[in-house]
């Protein structure tokens, strides 16, 4: 880059930066930098546009233009070219402004002397702030220098944002995070929370965006690259990697640790007049808008090593590490881009008030282990890392999938009447514990808890449920960095066997793949992983893991009751290979003389339409069925459940999804194979009731569930309730929800 522009460069932002040094705040500030930047660059008009919301740009700062248009000028995201920029996070550079695709006239701007346009986005770690635009009357194309000194400066505009340098504009721009602010996700786990947030990973913030002293910032820049490579390099031998691939992976990551254009980028930046962390930090931006943008999954992957390495850059640059001494409140909300199951472990139950994600999914074992403590959980809250600081109020939705940020007074009151009211039900159905489920026709329905921990099993006794109809095993192996071996599971499961103190526990085999993947076995890249290999499938190809698995519930046992159930069974042949496998571990543990158990259940878990329709013998063989419920759903509708798009389109209440269950129950009736229900809609009221009316006697559901269940249940009469069912199809009914609500709602 010529010498020339460089000295422009920081010339323009040693100025900027006696412009936020100054006492001036708001919108004096604001109308002092659009100033130096037309007259450092020569141009008659040079605005600014800041974002008032998620979609709508405002004119915040201005000079060429009518200055009656401040505050005053707001556009959509995307609408005329200052809106592409800001949607396209692109820069649009033109001698001929009215020409170009979706170009709007501002009348009340007075815009229509100038001809050339260029416009760069204000952003800050791929989030769009703003637009910076310099406009002149001659058809003008800015150079590639004089665009690169716009980005720069844009960088330090956004800083300056995010410290609050603009707050107090007339107009109304409301400062960064003190605004409230509300973030629709999805939910992961139900229920409401009011607490405080608590940051997993603190964000970096830069304090010091120009330097007048490029020579220091280059050699802290180097010295930091020097910690990084070490850091990587220690980070790569302290790993054992299984084959070739995993090896070319790593490498990929040390070899953008050492990329020379990376580092060339960030040095051209600092000459401009930047210190290193904002030259770390404009270079990510530009990664992140980059990944948002990639539709490859390869290039994706890479721009996600370079963020990270980023990330582990700026923290060594700037001395903030994931701890910052800042303490944890009393009632912590966690805030996290995603969370592995051994992170949120760490933190230990009952310290979490709730969780709140940018990513995650449902089935993810994050959220598995929420669910099991009954800790709400709203995930995909997109841009909650932005604007989250530690300390502030949240609270967590988790049945709406809705967190709220620093909320207004009228929001906190009807949330906290909303959890006052969750109480009072959680007091009535705590009297309900000891009293089973049973309808006023005489029906009872036996309530089980699913469960994945040990710390699960205390809530066996006081959540009133009868045993463990889901015992997640592959908790133990996600949180690991290796294998478990037989004997820590063979222990691990004995106490669990103690503590349900002779209730039944239906262990599950290993269920992975999918949205659930051991970090020390080799990724499989499949275009359609919840229907790949995974669960039995991956057992049976990997027999070892499956027997080794098998052999530690035996023993665990030691003659004692013991019930397994294999996951995903898609055909009888599935089930008899896996009940083969365990024949012959207890053969084994015969010869060697271990005690077996005193009484065996194999079982399986039906999750597929296709088992539904297997053959009578089949149903006569199993020792049990349990309907997985969450995936036969999806499979069922062809909706995955991790698409938020189409998962809330369908519903179990359809009567096309009753007349499947119907069937399942007919052929486990006449075969009498016991038959239960396993899923999210086991644990809802009016699903439970609907289930239990179709003809399943067990549910199996999450702890907190089995009060509201049993509560309902007890309230009605399920031959009345089947009566309404079957009249509901009959009539046609796409579904049963709205008469079989109707008539819960005229309950006593």
């Amino acid at each position: 880059m010529p010498d020339r522009t460089e000295s422009e460069s920081r010339k323009l932002l040693g100025r900027l930066s006696a412009v936020m040094a100054a006492t001036s705040v708001g919108q004096t500030r604001l109308d002092r930098i659009v100033r130096l930047i037309a007259d450092s660059m020569g141009c008659e008009v040079c605005s600014i546009y800041l974002f008032r919301d998620a979609e709508t740009l405002e004119l915040c700062a201005t000079v060429g233009l009518q200055p009656e248009a401040v505050h005053q000028t707001r556009m959509r995201l995307g609408e005329g070219l200052v809106g592409r920029t800001a949607r396209d996070r692109t820069v649009i550079n033109t001698a001929n402004a009215p020409a170009e695709r979706g170009f709007r006239y501002m009348p009340e701007t007075g815009e229509e002397r100038f001809s050339s346009f260029c416009g760069v986005p204000i952003q800050r770690l791929g989030e769009a702030l703003g637009v910076l635009v310099v406009q002149s009357r001659s058809a003008r194309i800015y150079t590639p220098d004089e665009v690169y000194a716009l980005e720069v400066v844009a960088m330090v505009l956004a800083e300056m944002t995010e410290l609050g340098a603009f707050n107090g504009a007339e107009g109304g721009l409301s400062p960064r995070h003190q605004r409230p602010i509300t973030f629709r996700g999805m939910s992961g786990q139900e229920g409401a929370v009011a607490g405080r947030v608590f940051l997993h990973e603190p964000r970096v913030v830069v304090t010091n965006p120009i330097s007048d002293d490029p020579d220091r910032e280059s050699a802290r820049l180097a010295a930091a690259i020097e910690a990084l490579r070490a850091q990587v390099d220690e980070l790569l031998a302290g790993t054992a990697p299984v084959d070739g691939e995993e090896v070319a992976v790593l490498e990929a990551y040390r070899m953008f640790a050492n990329s020379r254009s990376w580092l060339r980028r960030m040095e051209d930046d600092i000459r401009s007049g930047l210190t290193a962390e904002a030259a770390v930090e404009k270079e990510q931006s530009h990664a992140r808008a980059r990944m948002g943008q990639a539709s490859d999954a390869y290039l994706r992957e890479r721009l996600h090593d370079l963020d990270d390495l980023s990330n582990r850059l700026l923290r060594i640059l700037t001395g903030q590490g994931s701890d910052t001494g800042v303490a944890m409140p009393s009632d912590p909300v966690l805030v996290a881009r995603n969370i592995g199951p051994g992170e949120l472990l760490e933190y230990g139950k009952g310290t979490l008030k709730g969780i709140v994600l940018e990513e995650g999914s449902v089935g993810s074992h994050a959220a598995i282990v929420a669910r099991a403590w009954a800790i709400p959980l709203v995930i995909r809250a997109e841009g909650v890392l932005t604007e989250a600081l530690n300390g502030d109020l949240m609270l967590v939705d988790g049945e709406q999938g809705v967190a709220h940020l620093r909320p207004d007074d009228t929001v906190r009151k009807a949330f906290e009447d909303k959890i006052a009211m969750l109480a009072r039900a959680q007091e009535r159905y705590a009297g309900l514990r000891d009293l089973p489920a049973q309808a006023l026709c005489g029906t009872v329905i036996s309530l089980h808890m699913n469960a994945g921990l040990m710390a699960d099993l205390p809530s066996l006794p006081s959540s009133g449920a009868e045993g463990v109809g889901l015992f997640r095993t592959e908790l133990q192996f996600l949180v690991r960095n290796q294998m478990p071996k037989r004997a820590e599971l063979s222990a691990l499961y004995a106490r669990v066997v103690d503590a349900a103190k002779g209730k039944r526990v239906a262990f599950r085999t290993l269920d992975i793949g999918s949205d659930k993947v051991l970090s020390y076995m080799k990724p499989q890249d499949e275009p359609n992983p919840a229907m790949g290999w995974r669960a039995i499938r991956l057992g049976l190809d990997k027999p070892g893991v499956l027997r080794m698995q098998i052999q530690a519930l035996i023993r665990a046992a030691s003659g004692r009751h013991l019930t397994v159930m294999f996951p995903f069974i898609a055909n009888p042949g599935e089930f008899r290979l896996a009940r083969a496998e365990f024949n012959k571990a207890m053969e084994r543990e015969r010869i060697l003389g271990h005690p077996l158990p005193s009484e065996v259940e194999v079982g399986a878990m039906l999750e597929t339409p296709s088992l539904a329709f297997a053959s009578y013998a089949f149903f006569r063989e199993v020792d049990f069925l349990s309907v997985g419920g969450n995936d036969l759903k999806q499979f069922f509708f062809a909706a995955d459940r991790e698409n938020e798009k189409v998962r809330r389109r369908y519903d179990m209440l359809e009567s096309s999804f009753l007349e499947l269950l119907s069937g399942i129950v007919g052929r486990c009736a006449s075969a009498g194979t016991p038959l239960s229900f396993c899923g999210e809609d086991a644990g809802r009221p009016v699903e439970a009731v609907a289930l239990a009316a179709m003809g399943f006697r067990t549910l199996s559901m999450r702890p907190a569930s089995i009060g509201p269940v049993k509560s309902l249940i007890r309230r009605v009469n399920l031959q009345e309730a089947r009566k309404v069912i079957d009249d509901a199809r009959i009539r046609g009914d796409e579904s049963v929800r709205p008469a079989l609500t109707d008539w819960l709602a005229r309950q006593p």
